[in-house]
């Protein structure tokens, strides 16, 4: 995409580590003044189309991915950027500093990354503080999980304390069981482990909703690195609760796709353009086996408006991403607005 500067700041960024250039370039959107120019500059052009889904209006249908707010520190800046959907976490009950550094590495020639930063986090109450004073008002999503050091077995109390503390100040929430970095967590995807989860989560959702006076949808985010078995198993159990949909995907362990590279034999999820026909694969094999009742949100390998339509066509409702935002910049997100909104 042509955005000169863009790659101006994109360069200033990469000169710094991963990590230093996520609080630098957030540090500057979080800037009113800046936040107001990005808003005026990179608001799509074109006839934005809202699209109801799950019962919620979304302003678009490009979302942004979990993980780059973790703590919903800069909701307002992002806002500004024209995004229909934004959603923060992966939040824990309690704070956790997350894997050792270095855990985020970039992969310019691929188009991607690899992260390994273990639900790093401040925890819920500090994410919900946030999300109580926002003044971008278009949908919240918010992203739970499980702190590394809460067994498997006891990890659905970790869950439900994340669901009831987010549920008033969440549009929609989203259950993460498919990151690879956290030991054993993607096992909560399978079997009784997975029906355990959602019996929980959908008996403590059902109270929630009626205490509150208002239906929150939930989804469910998978790994792209189940076999299609594996899949099977997970619809037969999870289309037994009301569940509104599921994100298809989060980040590979897959390492095929960047053979030879240097940072290949790096630990973590691989994300980015590199994943595109594979995760695009996975979301068209989901989108033939669910219940017609689900709303898929695709997520993985988007980076141009064409990315982003090509996920529409593969059975998705709502598209997301994380990657190509940070290595194509907002611009991204006015095109693949502009893009998905041209279709039905």
């Amino acid at each position: 995409m042509n955005d000169p500067l863009y790659a101006l700041t994109r360069r200033i960024a990469f000169s710094k580590s991963p990590e230093a250039a996520h609080d630098w370039a957030l540090g500057w959107m979080s800037k009113p003044w800046v936040a107001r120019w990005l808003s005026q500059r990179y608001q799509s052009q074109g006839p934005s189309q809202s699209y109801t889904a799950a019962g919620l209006t979304f302003p678009n249908r490009i979302g942004l991915a979990a993980g780059l707010d973790k703590n919903g520190d800069y909701i307002d800046a992002l806002g500004a950027l024209g995004f229909g959907f934004i959603e923060i976490g992966t939040v824990t009950p309690k704070p956790q500093p997350g894997n050792p550094q270095p855990r985020l590495f970039r992969l310019p020639e691929h188009g991607a990354l690899i992260n390994r930063m273990g639900f790093n986090n401040l925890g819920v109450d500090h994410l919900v503080a946030n999300a109580e004073k926002r003044q971008w008002r278009g949908i919240l999503g918010i992203n739970i999980g499980k702190n590394a050091s809460t067994s498997l077995e006891d990890s659905h109390k970790d869950y439900a304390h994340c669901l009831e503390r987010v549920y008033a100040v969440a549009d929609y929430i989203t259950v993460n069981i498919s990151s690879p970095n956290t030991k054993d967590l993607r096992q909560l995807q399978h079997g009784e482990a997975l029906r355990a989860l959602l019996d929980t989560l959908m008996n403590q959702h059902s109270q929630l909703a009626s205490q509150h006076g208002a239906h929150k949808p939930l989804w469910v985010k998978i790994a792209p690195d189940m076999s299609d078995a594996e899949i099977h198993d997970f619809i037969s159990t999870a289309r037994d609760y009301p569940i509104n949909g599921v994100i298809v995907s989060n980040t590979t362990s897959r390492r095929d796709l960047i053979q030879g590279h240097p940072s290949a034999d790096e630990a973590g999820g691989l994300s980015g353009e590199v994943m595109r026909e594979f995760a695009n694969e996975r979301l068209s094999f989901v989108a033939q086996h669910s219940p017609d009742k689900w709303c898929l949100i695709g997520a993985g390998g988007v980076s141009s408006g064409e990315d982003a339509a090509a996920k529409i066509s593969a059975g998705a409702e709502l598209v997301q991403f994380y990657t190509g935002f940070i290595y194509h910049g907002p611009r991204l997100v006015q095109r693949s607005v502009e893009r998905t909104s041209a279709l039905s």
